[in-house]
């Protein structure tokens, strides 16, 4: 099949904005619980009226100072409950949020307060406030930087003391659903990062048939969510609109205090990238194996694989029944309250999840509904649902959205979530964009009944010598689920053959080495030189082989003495590894492979 579209459930007025939802609520259901806050270990309540009302005070502290619609904010800080606040507040002044990932160099924040042409920057920390004072006389457009952490939200509340509820109102209603909510930058794995021009339509038709449509059966009454991805990220930021538009409970964490959060929030569902889920598997076993139950928790792991296979096959059968029965009691139990105990489905997107992963995890009671998207897509283009789900896919389109497979095999994009275009780039919009059309770049098949499965990334196809053209995704995902490994770039593009690039997983690494008798204080550099390991990562290596024909599979790789990290520039904020920016710099090593 070459094209497939699901009609729009919801169709959004013209007049509609991202601000309609909450201020809403607000007068209809205003002791309505939205929002859960940390409070130390607690979790504090937080009402319909409650937000709109500090959203609101926020909204006229901004006008106070200045910013007036269609003006830029920049938010700098990790995923936290006041983001979601100033997101709002910014809207309901009429203004446009523009994120930055708490990560940011100085270079990457001067290039998007900058190119957008920003106000105002909320800081998260002291930090964060430094590194934008040290740039700030590049930025003569800004005029003013808020510390989150310093006060600046109340500092900000406090300035619109003054101002009317009718001026917060006449600023929301002055926005349409086609003018622009937020300028959310591509980190890109090449070049500068391009604003994407998502309006308040985009994101409120997105986020409405998303939620009514393609994850109905988890946005139902009572449903809650904990958000730790960051909300720089377009995938975090569309959950957030979703539970604001769906009424759904919303509460934020972050990656190191994850797991006690889990456990006092108890969502109901989650969202997370594939690297999360491997993590969490990978950590299970590990465990398992040094309490030394490695036996059995590859069994049930085998058991729970069958088991989510054969729902697709006509039902699993009476012994493999009995066997997960025992195994649930045993191992699953204990996975799924790891999580907080009520999370049925958790939905991933961002990057490829094994089909072996999202087996598991159904098998184990947690459904990983997969989806595809890209900033450029407001987050979703397809995902699966629990009612039409086919594991190694990452389902049929949302509503609202047609896909189209060009006749090279790109993927294409038209709906209600596509952008408006490349802000100050109106040659990269042209590239990208055709007939109402975007270029996804990536590769991918529609089956008979729509579901989309990505094969690979147009541009990073590889061709060898011999003129084979190998998609390096599928090699890479199969070895990155190993649990040693971290990450992995395969290469060998207009070689003789196809090589990779292997980093180890640290955290992984303290386990291993006692349970195979290594001393404590040995070095990465010194373990990817060691035989065991050198045996294990070869294992692992023959294994995503099985996945190709012999002229696309690895024939040699080396081990690096160091991981790709978003630090060293190897990795995006998204954990997408800069392909460009790795053979740079490990040049020598894959020469290397060529040549030795």
């Amino acid at each position: 099949m070459r094209e497939f579209s699901v009609p729009a459930m919801v169709e959004v007025p013209d007049s509609a904005t991202l601000t309609d939802a909450p201020f809403t609520r607000a007068v209809e259901e205003p002791g309505r619980i939205v929002l859960r806050r940390r409070s130390g270990d607690a979790w504090s309540a937080v009402t319909a009226a409650e937000f709109a009302a500090e959203a609101a005070g926020v909204a006229k502290g901004l006008a106070a100072a200045g910013v007036e619609p269609g003006d830029r904010v920049c938010l700098l800080s990790r995923t936290r409950y006041e983001w979601t606040v100033l997101d709002y507040a910014i809207w309901a002044a009429g203004a446009v949020s523009v994120p930055i990932y708490e990560t940011s160099s100085a270079e990457q924040i001067e290039w998007i307060v900058g190119d957008s042409g920003a106000k105002a920057v909320f800081a998260e920390t002291g930090e964060h406030v430094a590194t934008v004072e040290e740039i700030r006389d590049r930025l003569p457009g800004l005029a003013h930087v808020w510390g989150i952490d310093a006060g600046g939200v109340a500092e900000v509340t406090r300035l619109g003391a003054d101002v009317g509820d009718d001026v917060v109102e006449e600023r929301r209603r002055s926005r349409t659903a086609a003018d622009i909510a937020t300028l959310v930058y591509t980190s890109g794995t090449t070049g500068r990062p391009k604003g994407c021009e998502i309006t308040h339509g985009n994101l409120v038709s997105t986020a409405r048939n998303a939620v009514q449509g393609a994850i109905a059966e988890i946005a139902v009454e009572g449903s809650s969510t904990l958000l730790f991805l960051p909300l720089a990220h377009v995938f975090a930021r569309l959950i957030e609109v979703a539970t604001i538009e769906g009424g759904i409970v919303l509460g934020h964490s972050d990656v190191p205090s994850l797991l006690p959060d889990l456990a006092s929030f108890r969502p109901t569902f989650l969202l997370a990238v594939p690297r999360v889920f491997e993590k969490v598997y990978n950590g299970a076993e590990q465990k398992a194996a040094a309490d030394g139950k490695a036996r059995i928790f590859k069994t049930a792991a085998e058991t729970a694989v069958a088991y989510s296979r054969a729902l697709d096959d006509g039902g699993p059968g009476l012994g493999l029944r009995a066997r997960h029965k025992v195994f649930d009691v045993l191992v699953y139990r204990k996975l799924r309250a790891a999580v907080g105990g009520r999370v049925q489905y958790a939905v991933s997107g961002g990057a490829a999840l094994g089909e072996r992963l999202g087996h598991f995890f159904r098998g184990v009671g947690i459904t990983i509904l997969e989806g595809y998207g890209l900033t450029e897509t407001t987050a979703p283009a397809a995902v699966n649902r629990p009612s039409a789900i086919r594991i190694g896919t990452v389902g049929p389109p949302i509503p609202g959205v047609d896909v189209r497979i060009a006749e090279d095999g790109e993927v294409l994009v038209r709906g209600v979530n596509v952008m408006r275009g490349y802000w100050n780039n109106e040659a990269a919009t042209k590239e990208a964009l055709e007939d109402g059309w975007f270029h996804t770049g990536d590769l991918g098949s529609l089956d008979e009944e729509g579901f989309l499965r990505i094969t690979g990334r147009k541009k990073e196809i590889l061709v060898t010598a011999a003129g084979k053209n190998v998609a390096p995704a599928p090699l890479e995902d199969r070895l990155r689920a190993h649990p040693l490994i971290s990450q992995c770039l395969v290469v060998g593009d207009g070689r003789k053959f196809i090589s990779a690039l292997v980093t180890l997983d640290e955290e992984a690494l303290g386990p291993w080495k006692a349970r195979h008798g290594k001393p404590e204080a040995m070095t990465v550099d010194e373990l990817r030189r060691d035989p065991d390991l050198v045996a294990e990562i070869e294992a692992a290596v023959a294994d995503a082989n099985k996945s190709v024909s012999h002229a696309e599979a690895i024939k040699k790789h080396v081990v690096l003495g160091v991981d790709f990290t978003e630090e060293a520039g190897h990795m995006t904020p998204s954990l997408k590894v800069k392909r460009n920016v790795v053979m740079k710099d490990f040049a020598d090593e894959i020469d290397a492979l060529y040549t030795g």
